[in-house]
């Protein structure tokens, strides 16, 4: 698939992520400003290249729960559709139940484990890591993790 599209609940926004999963990395993240922001146990996220990630119908809104990051949602039915971090790679993650076809991304591990809700366990064989992904920029492991956003 070369081409992924999503929108929010109600349809006000529409994006397209141009050259599909190329590259992608897809995660279920654990963490308690994930579970806020979603009012869910878990989210599931994958991260493209900022350049490849257009809305095509409508515009977002957005929040910043600390300086690191702005989480952007529909301003109309409040559907929570991407996380971008304000420093560190030219990436936004995007919600994978906000895509079309959400089956199309199959997340690669877990992150923030240690702050999980312990009424779900996720019967999976895939790696969790208590708090950022191996492949967390060395800056936010200094500064204190990715879910500081």
């Amino acid at each position: 698939m070369s081409v992924l599209e999503g929108g929010c609940l109600c349809g006000a926004v529409r994006y397209r992520i141009e050259g599909g999963l190329g590259g992608a990395d897809a995660c279920y993240c654990h963490c308690a400003t994930c579970r806020k922001a979603a009012g869910a146990p878990v989210v599931a996220w994958v991260t493209f290249p900022r350049a490849r990630l257009k809305v095509t119908k409508g515009a977002t809104a957005s929040f910043s729960a600390s300086d690191r990051a702005v989480r952007e949602f529909c301003p109309d039915c409040g559907t929570q559709l991407f996380f971008t971090y304000v420093k560190g790679p030219e990436e936004t993650d995007v919600t994978v139940a906000s895509l079309d076809d959400p089956d199309a991304v199959r997340p690669q591990q877990h992150i923030w484990h240690e702050s999980r809700v312990h009424w779900l366990e996720i019967e999976d064989e895939l790696p969790r890591f208590e708090r950022e992904g191996p492949d967390a920029p060395e800056e936010w492991k200094e500064e204190g993790g990715r879910a500081a956003g």
